[in-house]
């Protein structure tokens, strides 16, 4: 199983309102980054899209690391969601997005790891970077 580390952020502006995700894939040297947003949107429902559209990227099963400086989704992926589907996500927000995770997830090996964000760690720095230029971008859109 090849070992994958996937760094991802989220931004919204507004919160809710027009937000994006930045999202880089790491196996050894190789690197790939994804970026998308909504006009609509919240800070933590971006920070789960970029997870989301990362593990959607792969093309086989792997072991994955996943890094990012959002609790919400970190402890939810360890600590969390076994519990939310036992009960079937009853008071649980992003639902649609949650169900999708797990969807997307299945043929992988999930390790979630937290770091501070704005704290100088270089790939979280550039998701954020490339979340935040997305929102501006969606905002952008709007306003057109």
């Amino acid at each position: 199983m090849k070992k994958i580390t996937l760094f991802s952020d989220g931004s919204a502006l507004g919160n809710p309102g027009p937000g994006g995700y930045g999202t880089i894939i790491r196996y050894g040297k190789h690197e790939k980054e994804l970026v998308g947003g909504e006009s609509h949107t919240t800070n933590n429902r971006m920070e789960l899209l970029g997870v989301i559209e990362g593990l959607k990227a792969l093309k086989e099963p792997c072991e994955v690391d996943v890094v990012s400086d959002s609790s919400y989704v970190i402890k939810a992926i360890n600590e969390w969601l076994d519990g939310w589907i036992k009960k079937d996500f009853k008071k649980v927000k992003n639902v649609d997005l949650w169900q999708e995770y797990v969807d997307v997830s299945k043929p992988h090996k999930i390790n979630g790891i937290w770091v501070r964000g704005h704290d100088g760690h270089e790939e979280n720095e550039r998701c954020d970077k490339l979340a935040r230029d997305e929102a501006t971008r969606q905002k952008g859109l709007l306003s057109d």
